[in-house]
């Protein structure tokens, strides 16, 4: 597929970018790093920062009124109409300790609308991206959701549990649990690839944030899905949640996780 001549110059940007933030990250893993702790006790790296830094060059000096959102820099641009946002290594601590669950994630944003995406796993050597109106694709193929039409017959996959615990959803989560045909917890963008792939049906997550998934949102609803907030809003920049899943089971799983 020649990308240049099937999707925007933007699109071909983001992946450009990924890709070379995913060169970077690889020759870091598993090797000697500087590693913080921000104020919200979660780890950044050095790697972090200079894979931030090689997304925002390349991306900034091809379209430099754009706004930029990264996980480690600052913001920039911010009262422009487009706005890339950009987590260079979204699950550090998996980073950190020399596990191979984490990924490049970067989103363009137009007003309140995602509408391109790339999610670029640098250890898996796997990236899927896409963009509104022309479907999710991976190596040149295109992805599909799963047609599995009921919770019993269903894979599921959980994240980031630790505020569904503290609620009384809780409660709620383990009657799906007990329904469903398997269970897992992949995590961070590996249960999304594997859902936009119809290779599982559901994703249920909390305690993200938009450069988390604003990505990965448009990789699930490009390839056939549905992906909300536990209130059903699509993703925007206060979004903290998550139910990801084919068509046929989001509005059971939603009524079964929240009540409506």
């Amino acid at each position: 597929m020649n990308l240049a001549e099937n999707f925007s110059k933007e699109l071909v940007t983001a992946i450009d970018a990924s890709n070379a933030a995913a060169k970077l990250i690889r020759s870091y893993f598993k090797g000697n790093f500087n590693v913080d702790i921000k104020k919200d006790m979660t780890p950044v790296t050095e790697v972090d920062i200079k894979a931030e830094n090689t997304i925002k060059e390349i991306i900034l000096n091809t379209f430099p009124d754009y706004g930029f959102y990264g996980e480690e820099t600052c913001r920039e641009n911010k009262n422009s109409e487009y706005t890339w946002l950009v987590d260079p290594i979204d699950g550090t601590k998996g980073f950190v300790r020399g596990y191979p669950f984490f990924s490049t994630q970067i989103a363009l944003m137009h007003h309140d609308e995602i509408i391109l995406g790339v999610s670029n796993a640098p250890i898996f050597d796997e990236i899927i991206f896409a963009e509104k109106g022309k479907g999710a694709w991976m190596n040149n193929k295109q992805m599909h959701i799963s047609n599995t039409k009921d919770i019993v017959s269903s894979t599921i996959s959980t994240g980031n549990l630790k505020t569904i615990a503290l609620s009384e959803n809780w409660m709620n989560l383990g009657k799906i649990v007990s329904k469903a045909d398997r269970i897992r917890g992949y995590g961070d963008f590996y249960h999304y690839h594997l859902l936009a792939s119809g290779k599982i049906d559901v994703v249920i997550e909390s305690d993200v944030n938009i450069l988390d998934v604003a990505a990965l949102s448009l990789i699930i609803e490009e390839s056939g899905g549905v992906f909300t907030d536990f209130q059903g809003k699509r993703s925007n920049l206060d979004t903290t949640s998550v139910i990801a899943s084919n068509p046929n089971l989001y509005s059971s799983i939603k009524k079964e996780l929240i009540g409506n």
